[in-house]
């Protein structure tokens, strides 16, 4: 029996840096990036066409040393290229794997890594190549999110997967309220009303005014992502 199409083709991948220090306390842990290489691979050789967007948190918050005297602007410059060491470390784990990945930066940094271009991001896509946009959208104060909604706009993806440490939205911290009730589904409308912070409004906002679907989902899920792109309902899906 052959395995089931692919619901999505296009798809763009939001990491969190945090998720790729694993238990670790600083950086990344080799074991979880191979893991979630590995996931990623699976699902690029299934037929999807995958951008990823990682964030920088495992090594560099701007807006937390900001609150503590530092120029934001800085700060955010300096989160910036974090972003680029994972997804550098990100397109070594995939390469080693046997895979082919191209690291787009919306900074200048040539010497390690191309500048994001659109047009050459989807060609990339369609050669079989699986695109890392690094450097967030390129501009202080915005964030990773907001790139990620940003990068799934301009690309066409049919659908933008944040993978995080919990299984979905929920009405509450479920760390916090055993009673926390988890969504199943919800408008981009509902999540902004309701301030349910997953992700900061302007990446919702974003999403919603371009129809991109956002799905939530647990990273840590065995199978997920493959199952997610055909189709299952895992997580809490957000639309228009």
């Amino acid at each position: 029996m052959s395995p089931s199409p692919l619901k999505y083709r296009r798809v763009v991948l939001k990491l969190s840096g945090e998720a790729l220090m694993g238990n670790e306390n600083y950086g990344i842990d080799p074991v979880v990036i191979n893991a979630m290489a590995k996931d990623i691979i699976e699902a690029q050789k299934a037929g999807a066409q995958i951008g990823l967007v990682i964030g920088g948190g495992n090594i560099f918050r701007g807006a937390g040393l900001a609150e503590n005297g530092m120029d934001r602007v800085t700060g955010d410059h300096m989160g910036m290229l974090a972003t680029v060491i994972n997804a550098l470390a990100m397109a070594d784990a995939l390469e080693k794997q046997g895979a082919y990945s191209r690291v787009m930066s919306a900074i200048k940094i040539n010497e390690v890594c191309e500048d994001y271009i659109r047009r050459r991001a989807i060609r990339h896509l369609e050669k079989g190549r699986i695109a890392i946009f690094a450097a967030g959208t390129g501009n202080p104060f915005f964030t990773t999110d907001s790139a990620a909604a940003l990068r799934a706009t301009e690309i066409g993806a049919d659908l933008l997967l944040k993978a995080t440490k919990v299984d979905g939205i929920y009405d509450a911290d479920p760390k916090k309220n055993p009673n926390a009730k988890r969504f199943d589904h919800l408008t981009y409308d509902e999540v902004i009303a309701r301030n349910l912070q997953v992700m900061d409004t302007a990446a919702f906002a974003l999403c919603r005014d371009n129809r991109v679907p956002l799905r939530i989902y647990d990273m840590m899920q065995p199978g997920a992502l493959m199952r997610i792109l055909r189709g299952e309902e895992i997580g809490t899906l957000v639309h228009a």
